[in-house]
């Protein structure tokens, strides 16, 4: 997420960029100088060498590069308690049909709700197939949300990436410390205009984690690696790259024991997520950051750029 903040000069002395009025020549209309201060929110995940959480770290323990260049840190919050903005969206395309998909995508559905707290965190839903459908606006009432797939059926084909995109654009409104698009789906995209790669910097750009479950028999899962493989050009990428550089997720859930497993880890670790601001770079153009933590055998899942400007 890029916020701007509106500070007097005088206050962030030499952390502000002077706004573009305050460099032209001087008249009796510009004689008002004003700061702003754009910041960059990076939602973190921290684990150990054995895959835990790690909790309690503080600013001191986060390195944060930006372009390589080392950048301080604004804040850092991390509060377990915090809520959760989360956009579902669940594949009712043609192929979901197979096998128990789509029964594992309504399990998966129906746990992530029961980790969710009433009247605190928010959802929305979406189905998509060759375009994304609004099932449920955003909404802290979870009881309306409860059986809400039973009445659809899967039909047609699949613009994963499309509903994706158009899911990071709603996200990006909303005001939760956590927000994340949690997809459920069968893996194959067979329909949709962006790339992966297009999507990714869309969701990166707002700061929005994509966690992909992907509900398929153990027996199918080579299967969707290499047709995503084959149908994807050489320079586009696979839902794996979508969920990694956005700092989530991809998991394969084969039975309906590991989809009530990957939901509740899922909710889990968005709680547990740091919440980092570095001031943003000026100009107009694509930035790479690279988070670590100065702790050995930690690894860290965030965002991978930001768009400046």
């Amino acid at each position: 997420m890029l916020q701007r903040l509106v500070i007097g000069i005088g206050i962030i002395g030499g952390l502000g960029v002077v706004s573009p009025s305050a460099q032209e020549p001087t008249s009796q209309s510009a004689q008002t100088f004003r700061s702003a201060l754009d910041v960059v929110t990076i939602q973190a995940s921290v684990r150990d060498a054995r895959g835990r959480m790690v909790s309690g770290l503080t600013t001191t323990d986060f390195e944060v590069r930006d372009n390589g260049q080392l950048r301080p840190i604004l804040s850092l919050r991390s509060d377990r308690q915090s809520p959760l903005s989360l956009a579902i969206l669940v594949d009712m395309s043609g192929s979901m049909k197979i096998g128990a998909k789509i029964a594992m995508a309504r399990q998966a559905y129906d746990s992530i709700l029961s980790q969710l707290h009433e009247g605190q965190d928010e959802v929305a839903l979406f189905t998509f197939d060759s375009s994304l459908h609004e099932r449920q606006d955003f909404t802290h009432d979870l009881a309306t949300l409860r059986g809400a797939l039973t009445d659809f059926e899967p039909f047609g084909t699949t613009s994963l990436f499309d509903a994706t995109a158009a899911a990071a654009r709603r996200l990006a409104a909303r005001s939760a410390t956590h927000k994340a698009i949690i997809v459920l789906t069968d893996g194959i995209d067979t329909s949709s205009a962006m790339t992966a790669r297009e999507v990714s910097g869309l969701a990166s750009s707002i700061d929005v984690p994509v966690f992909v479950v992907a509900t398929v028999p153990s027996l199918d899962q080579r299967l969707v690696l290499e047709t995503s493989e084959r149908s994807a050009p050489s320079n586009t990428a696979d839902l794996r790259d979508l969920a990694e550089w956005t700092g989530g997720q991809f998991v394969f859930a084969s039975t309906f024991v590991e989809t009530v497993v990957a939901a509740s880890g899922l909710i889990g670790g968005l709680r547990l997520q740091y919440v980092l601001a570095i001031e943003a770079a000026s100009g107009r153009e694509w930035r790479r950051l690279d988070v670590r933590v100065r702790r050995p055998s930690t690894s860290v899942k965030a965002r991978s750029g930001y768009f400046a400007g």
